[in-house]
């Protein structure tokens, strides 16, 4: 009996330690296109903000805090992702403190709509917090309506508390910014407003914050770009170097991450007026968001720079999850963007590695593209970002307008109840037609595409008229396929397990062999290690 109950008690121990250890696992790992949680289970709403470490620890702890805004509509479209919304309702703007920059707690509304709707029911939004030693306060800079409002807080969790707006006329010729971030230089101590000109946002520049005349203002003004238009300015200091990042002028449509780099914070940047776009990014326009803002984890072993994208789901429709964050990795002074659905950061030493359930597949949803492909007008392309068509027989795909097929398809609001996003792979011609759309999934230099077995998902919808439609991957010569058979009037998940990957390389596909007028769609597709 003595043995049973020892027995007894070590197994509980090992499952009890089993457990312990699963949720340690967990606790480092950011999944990206899901909504994000609080520790204890509720929304966490942050939009157009940033994560601020400041110099001075509340209680002797330090911590991470993030400032963003709620946006009314965030809540609807997260309770039904189905329905994209036509406007932004300012609710709030939430802080949430962290230590380990993945289990958030809520600190509070540091700003209610009663503080900044003074003029009435304006736009609140692009913001960021500094603390300002000389007054030792925190200064919270507010795109608000035409202008730039300050707030100020005794702490960083404390409510923020109107001090004055900016009218930036004088200084770059428009009343407002155009985006904005706060940027603060840990090695100086200094912080800087980083925006755009306030119509076309086509120049770029750099303001130090700190006090004139006993008030929080900006104290110069350095124009450093001066281009094509760009939004969602942002900027990071890695190995002495300062890298301003920025987005095209898609509305709240996703885009490619292009930046530029310079030694000192005001320049010169390079390349002069022309941003290069990141590698790594252009699968799938830096996973389906825009430049948001960056952070920099200074861990015992290594500094990891944290690509934090905004993806405007409840305004654009394109995918779940407002937050979309991402390692950068560097070939000396150059990003590169890994595009992960989740990953692993450990705050404490830095260092970052690819989550077991991340899913390889770039686009996968076939969100990334704002209009129907081909597109003749900004930006003009006629393949999906990510994917390779192939038409053996049929139309070509091209920007003739009359002839090409469209290859993606828009969902409709009862699609969008199944499938995720408003948009689609579409298969379909007016004659007869036999089309290949594929993906070739390879190792990146920081991301591996391990040897083992995987499992490839997608949904499908289609019509009859098809003598043969398949999924299919191809690695090492090895070809495994699922035939879709007959009509799928609603989406049916379709999945091949057990794809064994070889040499760090698979393709994965779609054939579709139909008479004129048959079409069919796919959607959600994952490549997930089994």
């Amino acid at each position: 009996m003595k043995i049973k109950k020892i027995y007894s008690a070590l197994i509980m121990t090992i499952l009890a330690l089993g457990i312990i250890i699963n949720v340690n696992a967990q606790k480092g790992n950011i999944k990206n296109d899901i909504f994000w949680n609080t520790k204890d289970g509720q929304p966490l709403n942050s939009q157009g903000g940033g994560i601020f470490k400041f110099s001075k620890p509340v209680d002797g702890v330090q911590k991470y805090y993030w400032y963003g805004v709620h946006y009314e509509e965030a809540d609807i479209y997260r309770n039904a992702p189905y329905i994209t919304l036509p406007n932004a309702t300012f609710k709030s703007v939430p802080c949430y403190s962290s230590v380990d920059l993945v289990n958030w707690t809520f600190e509070g509304d540091v700003v209610t709509k009663d503080d900044v709707n003074k003029t009435g029911k304006t736009w609140v939004g692009r913001l960021g917090v500094a603390y300002v030693k000389e007054l030792n306060k925190y200064a919270m800079f507010v795109q608000h309506d035409s202008e730039v409002l300050i707030m100020l807080s005794d702490s960083p969790t404390g409510q923020f508390i109107w001090h004055q707006k900016i009218n930036m006329e004088k200084m770059i010729g428009t009343s407002n910014t155009g985006d904005q971030t706060v940027f603060t230089d840990e090695d100086t101590g200094k912080s800087y407003l980083i925006y755009s000109y306030g119509r076309g946002r086509n120049k770029i520049y750099v303001s130090e914050i700190g006090v004139k005349e006993g008030k929080v203002n900006l104290l110069d003004c350095t124009q450093i770009f001066k281009g094509e238009s760009r939004e969602g300015n942002c900027m990071f200091k890695y190995q002495n170097k300062y890298y301003m990042f920025a987005s095209n002028i898609y509305g709240w449509d996703a885009s490619f991450a292009y930046y530029l780099v310079a030694d000192d914070i005001r320049g010169p940047y390079l390349p002069t007026n022309d941003m290069l776009v990141t590698k790594g990014a252009s699968d799938d326009f830096a996973h389906v968001s825009q430049t948001g803002f960056f952070f920099s984890v200074k861990g015992s072993k290594q500094e990891t720079i944290m690509y934090c994208g905004d993806r405007w789901a409840d305004f654009a429709g394109n995918g779940l999850g407002y937050n979309q964050w991402c390692p950068i990795s560097f070939d000396e002074q150059t990003p590169y963007f890994n595009s992960l659905s989740s990953w692993n950061i450990n705050a404490k030493t830095g260092e970052w590695k690819v989550a077991k359930d991340n899913n390889y597949v770039k686009n996968g949803s076939f969100e990334a593209d704002r209009r129907h492909i081909p597109s003749p007008v900004k930006p003009i392309q006629t393949e999906l970002t990510g994917w390779t068509n192939v038409v053996i027989e049929g139309n070509k795909i091209s920007l003739d307008t009359l002839t090409s097929p469209v290859i993606n398809y828009f969902n409709t609001e009862n699609d969008r109840k199944i499938v995720i996003g408003e948009k689609s792979l579409n298969i379909t011609d007016k004659i007869n037609f036999k089309r290949k759309t594929s993906q070739t999934i390879t190792s990146s230099p920081y991301v591996k595409l391990e040897n083992g077995l995987y499992t490839l998902t997608a949904k499908v919808k289609n019509t009859k008229g098809f003598t043969n439609l398949e999924m299919y991957a191809l690695s090492s010569s090895k070809k495994l396929t699922y035939s879709i058979k007959g009509e799928n009037t609603s989406w049916e998940t379709i999945t091949i397990k057990d794809i064994r990957v070889k040499a760090g390389k698979v393709e994965i596909g779609f054939l579709a062999d139909g008479t004129a007028n048959a079409f069919c769609q796919f959607d959600d597709v994952t490549l997930v290690r089994n």
